[in-house]
């Protein structure tokens, strides 16, 4: 399980991502102090703490607290960090970080989305927690059993998982019913291995599935965007995405390009365990549906015809 103390630093990823992280956490007058932040941070950066405090409705102590909340010393601390954020940021960065637009064209919304998709991949890549991740992929690599539960967008997620997994030899099952995924945690036990994927981390279903793991003694892991979110409550492992969403780009739209990269992480670290076993079953894998694409080679063709 997660704790506040236990939450990975934000080392040289910026503070907008640790932010947009922990909002759901945060009090609600902090949040409103978090939605100025986010909405203008260079401004932030050049204001002094009672204009800030002004801007949110709230006190200059909550500004002090919501700084504390997201792992800075104080607000000079913060000006510090956005200010050096936004120098890190170019103008044609801001201008293709911003939203979608009604009057934006399609090669307007093609550079954004690109961007935007390019963006989610860095900034989950800059702030996911390696230790954290070798240690999932330790007991992945050695489990009897992987689980992997997700709803919605997060199902394809955890589809895209189970294939991987499955190829290179190892028992893994994906469960978006309810049911279906209860039914499963309730046959798990000591050496296997969890996981719920939910980018609000909220979703009841995936929760339950995975604390009902963790009670038969699995060990659980969670997928989310926000790191105190429900879900990590019941994880011993919890790895953390960095996505923004937009008017028309959802957290459904937008979560499966940071999952997805942090999924790949998790596959090449168990791969790696592996190795001979993955370069094998990838070989076999690959032979068994080689006839079936098109343009295969002819001989490999009859060779699979006639069984040989």
């Amino acid at each position: 399980m997660v704790t506040d103390d236990t939450l990975p630093e934000s080392g040289e990823a910026s503070p907008l991502i640790r932010i947009r992280s922990l909002l759901p956490g945060l009090a609600r007058a902090e949040q409103r102090v978090a939605n100025i932040v986010l909405a203008d941070p260079a401004s932030v950066a050049r204001r002094s703490i009672t204009e800030v405090a002004e801007a949110a409705g709230t006190s200059e102590t909550t500004v002090t607290r919501f700084c504390k909340a997201i792992g800075v010393g104080g607000y000079p601390d913060l000006r510090i960090a956005l200010a050096a954020d936004t120098a890190r940021t170019s103008s044609r960065d801001r201008d293709l970080g911003s939203d979608i637009g009604p009057e934006d064209d399609v090669r307007k919304i093609i550079e954004k989305v690109s961007y935007a998709d390019a963006k989610a991949v860095e900034e989950t890549a800059d702030q996911l927690d390696a230790e954290t991740l070798r240690s999932l992929v330790d007991a992945v690599a050695r489990a009897r059993r992987i689980d992997v539960y997700g709803v919605g967008a997060s199902a394809f997620v955890a589809l895209d998982l189970q294939q991987k997994l499955h190829r290179i030899g190892l028992t893994c099952f994906a469960w978006s019913d309810t049911h279906n995924a209860l039914t499963s945690a309730a046959v798990l036990r000591e050496g296997d291995v969890a996981i719920g994927i939910s980018h609000t981390g909220a979703t009841t279903e995936t929760v339950e599935a995975l604390q009902e793991a963790g009670k038969r003694g699995a060990t659980t892991a969670a997928l989310t965007n926000f790191a105190r979110s429900p879900i990590t409550e019941v994880a011993d492992h919890v790895l953390t995405t960095a996505v923004r969403e937009t008017t028309y780009r959802s957290g459904a739209m937008a979560s499966r390009i940071g999952q997805l990269t942090v999924i790949d992480c998790l596959f090449i670290g168990v791969a790696q365990r592996h190795l001979d076993q993955t370069r094998a079953a990838l070989e076999a894998t690959y032979e068994a549906v080689g006839a079936h694409r098109l343009g295969a080679r002819p001989d490999r063709r009859r060779q699979k015809e006639d069984g040989r």
